[in-house]
């Protein structure tokens, strides 16, 4: 899984995707790897209800 977010993360940061969409069982090792970003604080998720969370890049960059 850790892969699996590594190219996500990738993916977004390069403009080929819009958002990342993270289940809340899956947050722990998402976040694992998010937190070994440089640009880490460009990238701002967004809670839902049913503890998915969807990351997208700040409006900011």
């Amino acid at each position: 899984m850790t892969e699996k977010y590594q190219q996500d993360l990738a993916d977004l940061l390069s403009g080929q995707v819009s958002e990342v969409v993270v289940q809340a069982s899956d947050f722990n090792e998402f976040v694992k790897v998010w937190e070994q970003l440089p640009q880490r604080k460009e990238i701002v998720g967004n809670a839902q209800r049913n503890g998915t969370v969807i990351y997208h890049l700040s409006e900011s960059v």
